[in-house]
Order: structure tokens, then sequence, then C-alpha cells
């Protein structure tokens, strides 16, 4: 039985325990939250290939007591050559899901790091050196891994997908077959290319020599990337979105990230007058305001300088409250067709002095684009594919164009003066296991560990499945199951604790310093304290 971690001078959580221990030694050297990110987010990078990589992209929500709410965007855009006619000339009605032509936009997740150690530097005092935020990650991607349940199941399942993707079964597979749990995982050019950016700095990714290789790496695969879509990139600093919710503020990403369904979402279920978690008015109204906040979602959200809605304009009570409206408390509404998910991690960290991160990084979908770099060891994303082909689609490809993401961290401020980040990853189940943590925690009551262990369910798509019905673990009481059936939602019942449910997590700090965090038992993280 998990049960929730306690302590004071530090915290970290991530859904792989190695990632939240190099998290935890930078702490306890004396680091911030947000160095023993990038020492978390590197290294999770080597422990789970097959949900982030370097070629990913990654979202930050930071607190400083005392400061506003800062976002750092590190979305990669389109490259230049990556148009509807590069690909319709190429005879394709859709984007290619795996191969070099999935990989068709920069990886940011690199200068989110480095934009986070800028506000590191310059706002928390932050010391450490890179090639010491490194380290862990550089270790184990040259001494090995054990290869997790996740990596070796996603491994067989998807092989077949990616098995012509250039440098996938080099890196992945062990003559030609897939790496079983508990072998020994190495990546010896990823350790090197981990080693130069710690000795030359993380720009180098971008505009230096590993920029080129990188670059060389790419064309050689047969991506439409080139040197200038790298040279051109950088991470952002952004305002988050924000809304109130029971007298609680509650922060996610604006555009291209779904944030601002997770935010509508809570906002919705809020004015639906349910009083407790775990039956059926729980379940069902949060599934209902989850559709709800899609549409809005679906109809709007891409890349923000493509915009011409404002996306914080949703997030007031009328509005709200027109939605909860059309929300019938006793039958299920239609519900039309979902986007796909993808393969993501949260982290979360606090240090001593009370900052606090909430962070995801992320390939899309498992292994990404299956493309892995010859030169350089790096998993390139498939996080394009999100784009359409139809000239008319509110998210058509477009040069340099930021593609919709489903990640998005979330972090909330409660009304008693604690912190809480939050999150998950999974695509489309990411703002509904958002709502169900802040619900089950904040509104009502439950011990942190018991909110992120209690069972989940999932509306759409995740993990490149097609299924759109509403699954749900079956650890939920039989009554509630068939009093959702009886009410018109397409059930269906998976198993106990289910990966497709996502690796979630969540820490607390409260206003005397008492830091409590829970951990996923879906994932092979750990939080871990001092």
């Amino acid at each position: 039985m998990l049960r929730t971690a306690r302590s004071r001078r530090g915290m970290i959580v991530a859904p792989h325990h190695l990632a939240s221990q190099a998290g935890l030694r930078v702490l306890e050297e004396g680091g911030n939250a947000m160095e023993a990110m990038v020492a978390a987010a590197s290294t999770i990078a080597v422990a789970y290939p097959h949900m982030n990589a370097l070629g990913g992209d990654n979202f930050w929500l930071i607190h400083t007591p005392g400061r506003e709410v800062v976002g750092i965007d590190a979305c990669g855009a389109a490259a230049a050559q990556a148009d509807i006619a590069f690909y319709r000339n190429q005879g394709f009605n859709e984007i290619p899901s795996r191969g070099p032509l999935a990989a068709l936009t920069v990886g940011g997740a690199v200068s989110g790091w480095q934009e986070a150690l800028n506000i590191s530097t310059d706002d928390w005092g932050g010391t450490l050196p890179l090639n010491r935020l490194l380290e862990d990650a550089a270790f184990l991607a040259k001494d090995g891994i054990a290869v997790t349940r996740t990596q070796a199941d996603n491994t067989a399942s998807k092989m077949g997908e990616m098995k012509a993707s250039p440098g996938f079964a080099e890196t992945y597979l062990d003559n030609g077959k897939p790496l079983v749990e508990g072998a020994l995982f190495r990546q010896p050019k990823l350790a090197e290319t981990l080693n130069q950016l710690g000795q030359r700095g993380l720009d180098d990714f971008y505009r230096g020599t590993l920029g080129r290789a990188i670059a060389v790496d790419l064309e050689r695969a047969g991506t439409p990337l080139r040197l200038g879509d790298l040279e051109r990139h950088k991470a952002l600093r952004v305002a988050p979105l924000m809304t109130e919710v029971a007298g609680h503020k509650v922060f996610n990403l604006p555009p291209p990230t779904q944030g601002l369904a997770s935010l509508i979402l809570l906002g919705v279920f809020s004015r639906l007058g349910v009083s407790e978690a775990e039956g059926f008015e729980f379940v069902h109204g949060l599934v209902e305001a989850t559709k709800q906040a899609f549409r809005i979602r679906d109809r709007y959200v891409t890349d923000p300088a493509y915009m011409d809605v404002d996306p914080q304009s949703y997030l007031n009570d009328e509005t709200f409250a027109a939605m909860a409206a059309d929300i019938d408390p006793a039958r299920a509404l239609p519900w039309p067709e979902a986007r796909p998910g993808g393969d993501t991690v949260w982290l979360g960290a606090i240090d001593g002095e009370g900052r606090t991160v909430s962070f995801i990084q992320s390939i899309y979908w498992e292994f990404g684009s299956g493309v892995v770099l010859d030169e350089t060891g790096i998993t390139w994303q498939n996080r394009g594919v999100s784009f359409s082909l139809d000239e008319a689609h509110h998210n058509a490809l477009r040069p340099h164009r930021r593609p919709f993401h489903t990640i998005q961290p979330a972090l909330a401020q409660l009304s008693d003066g604690r912190v809480m980040p939050y999150g998950t990853m999974g695509g489309e189940g990411q703002p509904q296991t958002q709502a169900m943590l802040f619900s089950r925690h904040v509104l009502f009551g439950q011990d942190l560990q018991q909110a992120v262990t209690a069972p989940r369910w999932l509306l759409g798509r995740t993990w490149g499945a097609d299924a759109t019905n509403l699954r749900i673990e079956n650890r939920f009481d039989p009554a509630v199951i068939a009093a959702l059936r009886a009410a018109g939602h397409d059930v269906e019942e998976i198993g106990e604790f289910d990966e497709a449910m996502g690796h979630a997590g969540a820490l607390v700090r409260y206003a005397n310093g008492l830091l409590e965090g829970a951990a996923d038992p879906r994932s092979d993280g750990q939080v871990a304290a001092y």
C-alpha cells in the first residue's frame, strides 16, 4: 500500500525512480527546484525513452513565493519545408504517424531546460554547473538502465510500426527482438550527446557543433527538418491561463496546449453540485464536463499566432454556468470523435524555499516518430502528426507553425496557502486525470496518495489507440459502472491499474513548510524527499 510521503526540506516526484533520485541529489546539494528538475528531466529521457527524449518538447509552470506564476513553452515548430504540398505531392492525405516524415517539428525540450536555468540563475540564485545537472543522465545512458515493463511492452507492441524507422531497430531491439523487462539497455551515443551539452551549453543543441550534427542526422534520415529550423527555435516565457475553482486559483498552459480544456473542465464540474467523490454523480459529472471542454478545444486551440479568440475569455462564471446547464445529470450527451493521444512524463519539484515546478515532457506517441539519429542517439518526436493536411482545418500544417499539444502541466494555489503542482501523461486523459486529482484531494478531501491511486477513467484516445469510448478501471463499484451504462455511456472495463490511465503524480506544500507527495502505482516512479 502506497502512502503519502511527507518531509520538510525538499521533494520531487517522477514516473521513474532514477529521475526522482537524480533530482533529490541536486536538492540535497543545495540546488533549487529548477535545477533539480533539469537533472530529473534529463534522467527521465534516458530511463523512460519510449515516453520522452531530447527530440521532444516540454512545458513548465513555475511558482515563486510572492511572485506571479510563470510558464515556459518549449514547443518546436514545423520545418520550413513542411507544408501541405510537401506531403500531398508525395501522395499522402495525412501526415504519416511514424518514420522520417513524421519527424517534422523541432525538438524544443533542451531549450526548455535552458530557459528554466535562466530563471534559476537570474531569479533564484542557482549556481550548480550544467555538467553536474546532466551527470546522472549521462552516466545512466553510458552505464545502462534496467528495461522497465512499460518500455518492454511498448517495444513489443509497436515495433511493427517502427522497425523501418532509421535507427529504431539498432537502438531499441536486440537482434531484431524487443528487449525484455530487466534487460540492460545502454545508449552510448546519447551519453556522448549529454556530455557535450554539459561541456558546451544547452544552446549547442540548436546553434552549435551539436546542432549541426543533429541537422545532418535529420536530413540523412529523410526528415524535412534542417539546420535553419533548429537555429530559429527558442523557448518562450508565457503567462499561464488561470481560473478560480471553489476559491482556489488553478493554473495551466495557454495554447498550443490543451490547458484551456483542463481549466474549463474543472470550472464546469464545480458548478454541477456534486458533493462527494467516487459515485455515479462524480464520474458522470466529470465525463460530461470533459465533453464540454473538448468541444471548445477541438474548435479553437492551435498555435496562438493563428487563433482569433482569447482563450482566457472562456474562463469565467457565465461560460462555465452555460456549459453546466447543458449537462443532463442523468444522461450522457453524444460524444464526437476525439483526437489521438500520446506518451509523456509529468514531474514535480519543491525546494526548501517553497519554489515549485510543475513540468511535462513528451515525444507524443510511444517512441515518437521512431527515428533515432545516427550520430547523436536522439529519438525524435512525431508531434507534427497533429497537423491537418486540410487547408480549411483550424490546425492546418504551415511552415514554422507550432503544433497542437495534448501535454500541459497543472499547478494550484489553494485558498489556505497550500501550493499544489500536479499532472499526468496520457493524451486525452491528461485534463481528465488532472480534474480527478484536484477534485478528489482539494474539493472532497481525499488523502493525496489516495487521490492518485484511486481508480480512473478515460474518455477518448491515448497511447496511439483508436478507441473513443469510456474506459474505466474495474476497481470502481459495479453499481457505479452499471449506472453509467444505464445513463448511455459506452463503458469498457479495463484492468485494475491500467497504464492507459497514465502515470500521475502530485506534490503539496503547506504554508507551514510541510511537504506531501504522491506517485502513481501504475508507473515505475517514486516520491524522493529529505
